[in-house]
């Protein structure tokens, strides 16, 4: 009887958010309609939030939950800039490089030998994946880039997504698709830790038409952001796993939060450009996105690969690491331009990879 009771208050609790949910979407569309898009704020906001309400009552949909919650936040931040900028004559874009250190040192702190051992157990796997990792990505965005007539700076930044290298999200997407999980991991870890060098290489090949690109600060700034983080977290793994379970519980809240942070403060630093050219480069990094998983996986089945290290390799491929390329934005001084690229491609990227990753989870792998 009371898990009766429970269930018929979670579907009047469902149904009171979803009725709420509607109300603040047609009342959404009705003040942008009449009044104008400035007075929508609250109500845009509310909308996102009453969705990441709606998903975290339903435990199979709990997981798509944090990309709404970075809608909210990105919504937040284009409706009261002002508030996501600064406090008194501190900026908040301060905090870009130490958040990504933190995370990078979060993902240090899942990696284990094992991760790059892979290496020489999946040798052509880890060798197709970095190969389409770094040629599809770098110069989809560059082609991309010339075509889109958007300001220099702000292409430089597509192409800066497509240079980087992939993030952890890509292993959430592997992990539900029933791709290779173990491939996935070693992908990351490897096209990480030679993102110092291959990523300067890229930007000065392809980008320097854009913006002026000095490849030794890039790499020094890269080296900081990603290289002494991650050891430092390997090297806490390695001597101290298991002795503080707090921190291992709560370093993916703190990196969800950090990548959150991130997005919204550059957001907010680069609104007005955001506002002009917006749905232009929305587009244009769905492109990009949509490139890399469709490429990567057939780059994968035209080399033979299986049908679980295909779908790895489409994710490893489409599912770049953003944070880190709004982090060299930043370092060059540049965040409001090209960190907008980046920003945009973080919660469009997690829309599409959890949507291809649940159509996948459906479909098992037949393998060869």
């Amino acid at each position: 009887m009371p898990e009766n009771t429970n269930q018929y208050k979670n579907s009047k609790l469902h149904l009171f958010i979803s009725l709420i949910t509607v109300l603040l979407f047609a009342s959404s569309i009705i003040t942008i309609a009449t009044v104008g898009w400035h007075a929508s704020g609250p109500l845009v906001i509310g909308f996102f939030i009453s969705i990441v309400v709606l998903l975290r009552l339903q435990p199979h949909l709990a997981g798509f939950s944090f990309t709404f919650v970075i809608f909210a936040a990105v919504a937040a931040s284009l409706y009261y800039p002002a508030y996501f900028i600064g406090i008194g004559e501190f900026e908040f874009k301060g905090l870009i490089v130490p958040l990504l250190m933190i995370i990078m040192f979060g993902m240090g702190t899942s990696m284990s030998v094992k991760d790059f051992a892979g290496v020489a157990k999946m040798p052509k796997g880890v060798l197709v994946g970095l190969v389409c990792q770094f040629t599809i990505m770098p110069f989809i965005g560059f082609g991309i880039a010339l075509a889109s007539g958007l300001p220099p700076e702000i292409a430089a930044g597509i192409i800066l997504v497509g240079c980087s290298p992939s993030g952890l999200a890509s292993n959430v997407m592997a992990y539900i698709s029933g791709a290779n999980l173990a491939l996935s991991l070693t992908l990351t870890a490897v096209s990480t830790l030679l993102a110092p060098f291959i990523t300067p290489f890229y930007m000065s090949m392809l980008a320097d038409q854009f913006v002026p690109i000095d490849a030794m600060a890039m790499f020094l700034s890269i080296s900081k952001i990603v290289i002494l983080p991650i050891l430092a977290g390997l090297a806490f793994n390695h001597l101290l796993h298991g002795k503080f379970p707090l921190i291992d519980k709560l370093m993916p809240k703190i990196s969800m939060l950090g990548i959150a942070v991130i997005i919204t403060v550059i957001t907010a630093a680069g609104r007005d450009s955001l506002l002009s050219i917006g749905l232009i480069l929305v587009a244009v990094v769905i492109v990009h996105n949509l490139s890399g998983y469709i490429l990567g996986y057939m780059s994968a089945k035209l080399m033979k690969m299986d049908e679980s290290s295909s779908r790895t390799i489409a994710f490893e491929v489409g599912m770049q690491n953003s944070g880190l390329a709004s982090g060299i934005a930043l370092e060059m001084g540049k965040v409001a331009t090209m960190g907008l690229a980046p920003a945009v491609f973080g919660p469009l990227m997690n829309i599409s990879g959890s949507s291809l990753a649940a159509w996948w989870r459906d479909k098992q792998p037949k393998e060869n």
